[in-house]
């Protein structure tokens, strides 16, 4: 744990930086018509790549505004500096720092970080979750008419595509056999809240892997399920993910649209 532990601190550093800017004028730019970015969210992953490379010397590091490649490496550090930058814009506290550290294309360690809500939550493998030094675990509702579910909304709705068409098509199937959905708008912290019990299920499609590299490790470490939308094992070349407390797994990948 000691190198996560100061993986930790490097990361409860860059919250500062996020802290900064979610409390002063942001200027945005735009990478597409819908998604965001701002000088925060490139000065937060400069401030990351600086600090962990010497600390994480044999994995390449890939991160959400720097990264050019067509492939991804094996054994990598995922960064999203801030997940979620649409709420960071707009001040709401609903973003995080993610990071997802995967060796042999297997998650090992992972953070989570929400330094406007001083939410840490981390995972390494066979250890366990936790958040705040806590430990953490995944709900134990059984009912997927009980549950609430997580998702959020493709980049390409404003291309009205097969992607947005899923999204809706989902929705008119699932809403009437949960008791509601959530969407927050950070992947990364959704994941974490179906680690810690708040959610009962999760699904998203066309995540990049900064977005869900971290957060997957911490669901699995808290004892729920993540998987393609065939059930099988996801990975981050599946257009969709779907997460669960593992108890409603097949009821709610049943009451999601085909693809």
């Amino acid at each position: 744990m000691d190198r996560l532990n100061s993986l930790i601190n490097i990361v409860k550093e860059a919250g500062e930086i996020v802290k900064e800017g979610y409390n002063n004028q942001v200027e945005v730019n735009k990478k597409s018509a819908t998604e965001l970015v701002t000088k925060y969210d490139k000065a937060v992953e400069e401030f990351l790549i600086s600090k962990i490379k010497p600390l994480y010397s044999e994995f390449e590091i890939v991160g959400e505004e720097s990264f050019k490649g067509l492939q991804y490496p094996k054994n990598a550090i995922f960064i999203d500096p801030i997940d979620g930058t649409t709420n960071f814009v707009h001040k709401i506290p609903h973003l995080a720092i993610s990071i997802g550290i995967w060796q042999d294309n297997k998650p090992i360690e992972a953070i989570v970080y929400n330094p406007i809500l001083n939410e840490l939550y981390y995972a390494k493998e066979g250890i366990g979750a936790f958040c705040n030094e806590q430990p953490i675990s995944v709900s134990k509702e059984e009912s997927l008419q009980n549950s609430i579910i997580a998702t959020g909304f493709p980049y390409v709705k404003h291309k009205m595509g097969a992607e947005y068409w899923w999204v809706v098509d989902s929705f008119k199937q699932l809403l009437p056999k949960i008791r509601d959905i959530r969407r927050l708008g950070a992947a990364a912290i959704d994941l974490c809240y179906l680690a810690s019990g708040k959610f009962n299920g999760f699904y998203e499609i066309n995540l990049k892997p900064w977005d869900v590299a971290a957060g997957i490790l911490i669901v699995k470490e808290a004892g729920g399920e993540v998987s393609s939308l065939s059930g099988s094992e996801y990975s981050f070349n599946k257009q969709i993910i779907v997460a669960s407390n593992g108890l409603i797994h097949n009821s709610l990948l049943k009451n999601l649209a085909r693809f």
